[in-house]
């Protein structure tokens, strides 16, 4: 251990890993007595730092290959270079983009005053969602930005649909074995009867569109994006396919029973988006639609084979004391949506055509 240098040690608390930003936050080490964890984030443990808060400080998850902060700094850059509002990574004392961490790394930014939500109030905040995300991928497209990290390539579907038949084959003795085989059967009798191309062109996308990753201001203006862990090369049609799946879909995780496509929220967003984005190629567009169920259907096989392996996504305990219930629960919503998606591919597909990008 360096005892000159902290950021070189392997901070095991969040007060621990302030420490390698000692002397560029200055005296008094802004945020080591008001440190507030969030329950936002499903890979990522999340702090507030400072009252109010002044930046975020996250342990990220070591699934992430750490080349990632330095593609969230060349993006970063690029939107600031061009007025965006966007959070910035912080260097340490020692000019890193982050610190080791006993599990992950810490890595700290600046933060941005405004609401995070967790679902669409309407649709004129969809439009505004539409818009940020249009512009986002716009600004992505006109910019060659060198990216290091791995590809993630996370919407693999067909390979997360064997997972979880691995999964579930070789859950013998879990408690939840029956439940989530038969839940399992069901996703994939539903993928049997998707059509769409799982090979269309790719771009540089954010990776993680969900309404909790869009930074909001109080009167419903989307602000800027959060979270660039997964930026990569990937179809639009994924990409979008996961914000539809999130945006769209009144009852969140939450409800099964509920979990629907909102056609209103999904024409206003889609709209908005498409008069923002780079204009498309044809494989593109027919895909955009399809890419609803695809995606919903591939988090439900994600979310129903960590129902018995527990070792991915967080839960939340208080409301599913048994581990992997609370996985299970939100599978069932993904499902109810896919199916909701389906039966509203038609309408959906109108609802694009007076575009003409």
């Amino acid at each position: 251990m360096d005892e000159e240098n902290p950021s070189l040690q392997a901070a095991s608390t969040p007060r621990k890993a302030l420490e390698a930003w000692r002397r560029r936050l200055g005296p008094g080490l802004p945020g080591a007595l008001d440190l507030t964890q969030t329950d936002d984030g499903l890979i990522n443990q999340t702090f507030f730092a400072g009252d109010p808060p002044s930046h975020v400080l996250q342990r990220v998850n070591p699934i992430f290959d750490r080349l990632i902060q330095t593609d969230i700094d060349t993006v970063t850059t690029h939107l600031t270079g061009l007025g965006w509002v966007t959070p910035r990574l912080v260097p340490t004392d020692d000019g890193q983009l982050d610190a080791p961490g006993v599990d992950g790394f810490w890595r700290l930014l600046t933060f941005i005053p405004g609401v995070t939500h967790h679902r669409l109030l309407d649709a004129r905040m969809a439009a505004a969602v539409g818009g940020l995300v249009g512009r986002f991928h716009a600004a992505l497209a006109e910019a060659d930005l060198e990216m290091v990290a791995p590809p993630r390539r996370v919407h693999r579907t067909e390979v997360r649909l064997r997972d979880m038949e691995a999964a579930l084959e070789d859950c013998d003795g879990h408690p939840l074995a029956g439940p989530a085989r038969a839940l399992g059967d069901e996703i994939l009798e539903a993928w049997s009867r998707w059509h769409g191309d799982l090979d269309g062109p790719e771009r540089l996308c954010h990776g993680d569109l969900k309404v909790s990753n869009i930074r909001f201001s109080a009167d419903g203006a989307a602000l800027c994006l959060l979270d660039l862990d997964t930026l990569g090369p990937q179809e639009l049609s994924a990409e979008m396919g996961d914000a539809w799946r999130s945006w769209c879909n009144p009852a969140g995780e939450g409800d099964p029973e509920s979990s629907r496509l909102d056609l209103e929220l999904f024409e206003a967003s889609a709209l908005a988006w498409l008069r923002a984005a780079p204009p498309l190629e044809p494989a593109e567009r027919e895909n955009l639609v399809p890419g609803i169920e695809r995606i919903a259907l591939e988090l439900a096989a994600r979310f129903c084979a960590d129902a018995v392996q527990n070792s991915y996504f967080q839960e939340d305990r208080r409301r599913f004391p048994r581990p992997g219930a609370h996985n299970l629960h939100k599978a069932r919503s993904q499902v109810a949506f896919a199916a909701s998606a389906r039966a509203q591919r038609s309408a959906c597909e109108r609802g694009l055509r007076g575009v003409k990008r």
